[in-house]
C-alpha cells in the first residue's frame, strides 16, 4: 500500500490561516482546486509573488511547528519552502 503524501495538506491547512488577505486565497484555491500529483508540481505553477509569500508565511509556519514540536509538519512544510528557491 503506497503511503500518502499530506505535504499539500498541511500546506493547504497554513495557508487557510492567512485567508484574510487575497494571496492567502489565491494561493489557497489554487491547492483546492489544482490536482497536483506532489509538491513540486504544485510549486512550478507559483508565479514570483506567489513564492515570496509562501516564503514569509512558510517561516512562521514552520517555526510554529517546531515550538509545539510537531514534527512532521516541519518536515512537510519544509518540503515546500526547499523547493521555492
Amino acid at each position: 500500500m503506497e503511503a500518502i503524501d499530506h505535504t499539500l495538506d498541511y500546506l493547504r491547512e497554513s495557508v487557510s490561516n492567512y485567508i484574510e488577505n487575497d494571496m492567502a486565497q489565491k494561493i489557497y484555491h489554487m491547492l483546492e482546486s489544482g490536482n497536483y500529483t506532489g509538491e513540486g508540481e504544485f510549486v512550478k505553477d507559483l508565479d514570483d509573488d506567489e513564492i515570496g509569500y509562501l516564503d514569509a508565511i512558510l517561516k512562521r509556519e514552520i517555526a510554529y511547528a517546531k515550538n509545539v514540536q510537531h514534527d512532521e509538519r516541519v518536515k512537510e512544510l519544509n518540503e515546500v519552502y526547499e523547493l521555492l528557491f
